[in-house]
């Protein structure tokens, strides 16, 4: 069984003892639940809001990290004028502990 969540503003798809890197996000006590936007269960694939009332993907948090560092530079020529900065993108490492289907209407 695997689901696709949506954090950060992406789609991942998990499934359950994976681990991934999100983009930051605090979690109260280590613990953290998601609402799929679709489940896939074998042959079985439940997908729209009003189909996965009740579902969660439970995750908690492993650690923190952070990305690899994006560098940018601005230069413009004859006018001495440079601009140099950079940028670290902090994620949150978490493992997917598990994935309720919920009450499903049959």
């Amino acid at each position: 069984m695997y689901a696709v969540i949506k954090t950060g503003g992406k789609q991942y798809r998990v499934a359950q003892g994976q681990k991934l890197d999100v983009e930051r996000v605090t979690a109260e006590g280590g613990e953290l639940s998601f609402e799929p936007l679709m489940l896939v269960d074998g042959a079985a694939i439940t997908a729209g809001t009003g189909a996965l009332t009740g579902a969660k993907v439970t995750a908690r948090v492993v650690g923190e990290t952070l990305g690899p560092k994006v560098v940018g530079f601005r230069y413009k020529n004859k006018s001495n004028q440079r601009r140099h900065w950079g940028h670290r993108q902090q994620y949150t490492t978490i493992e997917i502990t598990g994935i309720s289907a919920g009450a499903q209407e049959a």
